[in-house]
């Protein structure tokens, strides 16, 4: 089993930046994924960005590509999201999510899911 944490959220004004993390306990070494999805009130959870634990190969949703960045700390094991020209549609509860499979997909098929954390951007 693998548990994940997110922490990070919060509120801020549109323009602002806030970086989220995700630390990674357990089995971490089963995984090869991670991911970061988010979810806004009455729509679908949807991706943001994922990165390889080896590598560190980043994908992007075209919707935050040039203003979210995904990292890692492989001796943390823990994953970052750092979010910068927040929008008000950036509003939302973000997930951190892992992945066994080597290979990365935009859809939700991620082995664990954490909790996840609030992002409310206000205009």
């Amino acid at each position: 089993q693998v548990q994940l944490v997110e922490s990070g959220g919060g509120l801020v004004q549109a323009g602002g930046s806030l970086r989220l993390s995700c630390a990674a306990s357990g089995r971490t070494f089963s995984t090869h994924v991670m991911g970061w999805f988010r979810q806004a009130p009455g729509k679908e959870r949807e991706f943001v960005a994922a990165i390889r634990w080896n590598g560190g190969s980043t994908y992007y949703a075209d919707s935050v590509k040039g203003r979210f960045t995904i990292s890692r700390d492989n001796a943390k094991n823990t994953v970052y999201l750092q979010m910068n020209s927040l929008k008000p549609e950036d509003t939302a509860v973000y997930y951190c999510a892992a992945r066994v499979s080597i290979v990365v997909v935009t859809t939700d098929d991620y082995n664990y899911w954490g909790q996840g954390t609030q992002v409310t951007v206000s205009s």
